[in-house]
């Protein structure tokens, strides 16, 4: 799951800001008329990897637990998953996706195998949790699976074996296996990916190579009519374009292309920048990596549209989130780390690149679901934690299968750090937010859409922490009436939600009414808003 950003000389942490000064109105205009693709349901989706207590401890605990559960899964984080309609599942990684074999989890529990889970941390893995319990877990949600398969370590036979086991319907050994195990009837698998970061983690390969392996496998990936999951190959690293370009060329039995892009405040993989008290250089650092994945996507897109006209191919983007030092104290092959305000926002920016490309873009999954990463939730022993970025996905439920609008902004001003004699470098693919000595991005960013039901709705973001931002809304160049939703910010970069103050961090009831025709509201300083717009 690691994937690699280019390292910066920069001694970030040293940038000043500039002085603060009066902004005028922003202006938005959503265009009503102009309904533009449907935003998949799936982009809200999530990852699950055998990773540090991502899956034990943080979801399962096991039947005999004091902790209140359900065949294992504790109850308290599976209704909060609930909750926020958790749209897509992937499992079982990842990086360790590529040393899992299935046979290893099924079957009496006392008598699974124990290996080590050579991707993160040299631990043992029980294989507790396998293809039964994980599937138990998807019920309990009610959300489609994803399930990668095991290029880098395993065989064709024992892929092909395993999509069998998931969906067989007659009377054949691996249904009578499945039956044996607890489940007479076939699970429904939605996605199937063959590898993961094929590039690196999941076998090294080149997009050639690849390319005709998955050809391979693909035609063993057999399942009756009506229950072939949707194949998934693996895509390159962020311009690496020729991934995109050979997949898209040579491969016709695929469904979708994946990438991955994670957001380290200084590019840099031996330290990455802290998780809390960081300088406002690593906000708006982390903060700028969704421009570059606008950009790269925009790039990718040209390829397939080129290659795949009939827009038969997705990309789904099945990895994204923030990646900081670990947590001290903690086994850094966990990946613990704390989650604050500027992960809720980091989330809400994702949001809008993934609504402004939903045309392609068909699935997204967060890394990771618990305990790990960019985590919604954080657990330890009995106690439970929703973190921002949680209630980032909660207050934007509402586009969920909504169709999107586009947005026409005038006035957004710069949000800009100062370093006198920083060097003109562009960052990763060309955006322009290294200029002039300054590290610039633009303050506001916004998505608009009609959700399923009807309704107009509306997700801002201010990323500058020091100013407010004033902001006209009209639609279609018309009035609005008024408006009402939810507001987060807090009065810290930094501020989070854990055990000793678990709702430090939450969203609050916000209205605005119209007044003399023109719809004027207040985004305050790092802050998310998602608002219904009544005309």
């Amino acid at each position: 799951m690691k994937h690699l950003l280019p390292a910066l000389s920069l001694a970030l942490s040293s940038l000043t800001p500039i002085a603060a000064q009066a902004v005028e109105p922003v202006k938005l205009d959503i265009q009503a008329d102009q309904p533009g693709p449907v935003i998949a349901r799936q982009i809200y989706g999530q990852f699950a990897e055998h990773l540090g207590s991502g899956i034990y401890g943080g979801l399962w605990v096991g039947t005999d637990s004091k902790i209140p559960n359900v065949r294992g899964w504790r109850s308290d984080v599976v209704n909060a998953l609930k909750a926020v309609k958790v749209p897509v599942l992937r499992w079982p990684g990842g990086c360790f996706a590529d040393e899992y074999h299935w046979r290893d989890g099924i079957g009496p529990q006392a008598q699974r195998p124990p290996r080590v889970n050579t991707s993160w941390g040299g631990v043992i893995e029980p294989n507790t949790v396998g293809t039964h319990e994980f599937m138990d877990l998807a019920d309990q949600l009610g959300t489609e699976v994803y399930i990668n398969a095991n290029l880098g370590s395993g065989t064709v036979q024992e892929m092909a074996q395993w999509l069998e086991y998931l969906t067989a319907e007659g009377d054949t050994a691996l249904a009578r296996e499945r039956r044996a195990n607890g489940r007479d009837k076939p699970w429904r698998v939605q996605y199937w990916g063959i590898g993961n970061e094929s590039w690196g983690c999941g076998g090294n390969m080149k997009p050639s190579y690849y390319a005709d392996l998955y050809k391979h496998w693909a035609t063993f990936a057999k399942a009756p009519r009506g229950n072939r999951p949707k194949l998934v190959a693996s895509g390159g690293q962020e311009l690496e374009l020729h991934w995109t370009e050979t997949l898209s060329a040579e491969i016709k039995q695929m469904s979708a292309i994946t990438h991955h892009q994670y957001s380290l405040p200084t590019r840099d993989w031996k330290k990455k920048g802290a998780a809390v008290g960081f300088p406002e250089a690593e906000w708006i650092s982390t903060l700028a990596v969704p421009q570059t994945i606008d950009n790269y996507l925009a790039k990718h897109r040209e390829i397939l549209d080129r290659n795949d006209p009939a827009k038969k191919f997705a990309i789904y983007f099945d990895e994204w989130g923030s990646w900081y030092d670990p947590e001290p104290g903690t086994d850094p092959g966990f990946l613990v780390q704390r989650n604050t305000l500027r992960d809720a926002v980091l989330a809400a920016l994702h949001f809008h690149v993934f609504h402004r490309h939903a045309e392609r873009v068909k699935m997204a999954n967060m890394a990771q679901m618990v305990n790990v990463l960019q985590a919604m939730i954080v657990t330890d022993k009995e106690r439970m934690v929703l973190t921002p970025t949680y209630h980032a996905f909660a207050m934007h439920l509402p586009f969920m299968d909504a169709t999107s609008l586009p947005v026409q902004v005038a006035g957004v001003p710069e949000y800009t750090l100062a370093k006198p004699g920083l060097p003109k470098v562009p960052v990763l693919t060309g955006v322009p937010i290294y200029s002039q000595g300054d590290y610039r991005m633009p303050a506001l960013s916004a998505s608009a859409a009609r959700s399923s039901d009807g309704k107009l709705i509306l997700s801002l973001a201010n990323v500058n922490p020091r100013q407010d931002l004033p902001v006209q809304l009209a639609v279609g160049g018309k009035g609005v009436r008024a408006v009402s939703g939810q507001l987060m910010t807090a009065a810290a970069m930094d501020a989070q939600n854990w055990f000793d103050a678990p709702d430090r961090v939450k969203p609050q009831p916000f209205k605005a009414e119209a007044k003399n025709g023109t719809l004027a509201l207040t985004l305050p300083a790092k802050s998310v808003l998602v608002i219904e717009v009544q005309q």
